[in-house]
């Protein structure tokens, strides 16, 4: 399961950098158009801004997949792992609310609008509401398997923290992470070549 979600993270990974490019080349090209030979790209600032909405709600997908959405774990934090759990349990129930409220009001709009024409580029109003659906139906099924995770006891300690106060927190916690996963390699790698060789990589040089 995990391995397919990953998957289709990096499908939108790649939909995202594809969407950006062409926003750069159509906003960029259209500013030199202007200024240079007095014309433009007519359907840049129509695209440019679609493109923008679906690059949002892609993103926003594949932060929900690695929990890099910001939140508060002042209090989360401090609890043992029963109220952890709890409140994990309470807050994906609550998310995958908004995610059926997103839904049905996004499938609403698209079918409501798939007749009506944007100005410019001529599509369907639906497919810029579409992107709505997208969201809240790819966030339900990683709500969904996290929530299972939780449930059948996957996921303990600090897992149980989801969400992180400040995008330096979730760096400073990675990093500590790292720095503990090269001292217990470090460690094995120093059983491993026997007690003398450990203590002499810990002696000073010079």
């Amino acid at each position: 399961m995990e391995r397919w979600m990953d998957r289709y993270c990096r499908l939108l990974d790649f939909l995202m950098a594809g969407a950006l490019a062409v926003m750069v080349a159509m906003v960029f090209g259209n500013v030199v158009l202007r200024y240079a030979f007095n014309t433009g790209i007519t359907v840049s600032e129509e695209v440019s801004r679609w493109l923008f909405v679906w690059l949002t709600f892609l993103g926003a997908i594949v932060a929900m997949r690695h929990h890099g959405h910001l939140g508060v774990d002042m209090l989360v934090s401090r609890l043992p792992d029963a109220g952890k759990k709890a409140c994990v349990v309470l807050g994906q129930v609550l998310m995958l609310w908004v995610c059926w409220l997103v839904f049905s009001g996004s499938w609403t709009q698209t079918r409501l609008n798939m007749d009506v024409t944007a100005p410019t580029t001529g599509w369907s109003m639906g497919y810029f509401y579409l992107v709505g659906v997208v969201f809240a139906a790819s966030a339900a099924v990683f709500l969904l398997y996290d929530l299972w995770r939780v449930l059948s006891g996957q996921l303990r300690g600090d897992a149980l923290v989801m969400v992180k106060d400040s995008e330096e927190t979730a760096e400073f916690d990675a990093l500590q992470a790292r720095l503990a996963e090269e001292d217990r390699l470090a460690a094995q790698a120093g059983a491993t070549r026997g007690p003398d060789a450990a203590d002499t990589r810990h002696k000073p040089r010079g």
